[in-house]
């Protein structure tokens, strides 16, 4: 089988396509034949040997931390039953996925329900399940301003929606039109372009000088500095990534004096149990295919391209989801 693999921390260039022995499932596993792998912006972080939190992978090896496809084989004590159907899948390590087969626990299968396409379903596996959670933890009531940060992302999108869902008033932040547009028809209220100097007053005014009731920031540094800046008293600031390279620094004597709860990047590791991630992708689809939830898919690759995958992430050029296609 073919498989893209990492043997030196580097730019997009370091990923190649190689060939590799077929994997056979053990008991309890089944193999799945990919239709589709998706990229997380943290996949690139960790390719040029940087990590904003997770230990970095043991070199070489395969990127790709969830897959989309059929089931093609099972081991021993496993459903027979499983072989044919359309599933989503996290890979073990969150790693292995960028493969034409990869290996999973049977248990840890996520049907995709009717009426969803393998490739959005594919799309929400690991950003769906963080969307969901995020969203549960930040509390968003109806009628309350929401700043989302990297708004027409694979993510982001998805908190756009969530958010709008509940009766919120979304501002979606950006940093090109294209991506403003892309928010917009999701369900911001208002968009700001982050790109351009004084963006944080343009959130004020919209607010009503009192600032977003909530904060999304995927973004960190000092975007996440001037987004923090804005979160209205008594407010709520989450925080889950780190795009810019640094995390959002926050002073806590600063969160308390305004009394701003700051949700911080640890809530991640708590969403990273497998149960519970899988059951929150399983909410995601279900709010798929019932047309409450739509996945932005904006490029696919395939395979032997990941590189240009990997560097059209790094230049901020795709809205939404890219996607490898195998």
């Amino acid at each position: 089988m073919r498989v893209v693999r990492v043997a030196r921390f580097g730019g997009p260039e370091v990923l190649e396509t190689r060939t590799a022995p077929d994997p056979v499932a053990g008991p309890g596993e089944v193999v799945v034949r990919t239709g589709f792998a998706e990229i997380n912006f943290i996949e690139t972080q960790l390719r040029q040997g940087f990590t904003p939190g997770p230990p970095l992978p043991e070199l070489p090896y395969v990127p790709g931390g969830g897959v989309g496809g059929h089931v093609v084989s099972v081991g021993e004590g496993a459903d027979s039953g499983l072989v044919g159907r359309r599933v989503v899948a996290r890979t073990p390590g969150f790693g292995g996925g960028n493969a034409e087969l990869v290996v999973v626990r049977a248990e840890d299968l996520i049907e995709v329900p009717d009426g969803v396409e393998l490739a959005d379903a594919t799309a929400l596996l690991n950003d769906g399940s963080t969307a969901v959670g995020l969203f549960a933890n930040a509390g968003i009531r109806p009628g309350e301003w929401v700043l989302v940060e990297a708004a027409a992302g694979g993510l982001g999108s998805l908190l756009v929606q969530l958010a709008h869902g509940a009766g919120a008033r979304v501002i979606g932040a950006a940093g090109s039109p294209a991506k403003l547009e892309v928010a917009a028809g999701l369900g911001a209220e208002v968009t700001v372009d982050y790109s351009r100097p004084g963006w944080t007053r343009e959130v004020l005014d919209a607010t009503g000088g009192r600032g977003p009731d909530a904060v999304f920031d995927g973004v960190g540094g000092e975007l996440g500095r001037e987004a923090f800046g804005v979160t209205a008293r008594g407010g709520r600031f989450s925080v889950h990534g780190a795009s810019s390279g640094s995390v959002t620094a926050v002073d806590p004597e600063e969160a308390a004096r305004r009394d701003v709860t700051v949700i911080g990047l640890e809530q991640l590791m708590a969403m990273s149990e497998i149960r519970g991630a899988n059951e929150r992708t399983a909410r995601a689809l279900a709010e798929a295919a019932a047309g409450r939830l739509r996945a932005v898919v904006g490029r696919t690759y395939p395979l032997e391209r990941a590189g240009e995958a990997h560097a059209a992430i790094e230049a901020r050029e795709v809205s939404g989801k890219t996607l490898l296609t195998i």
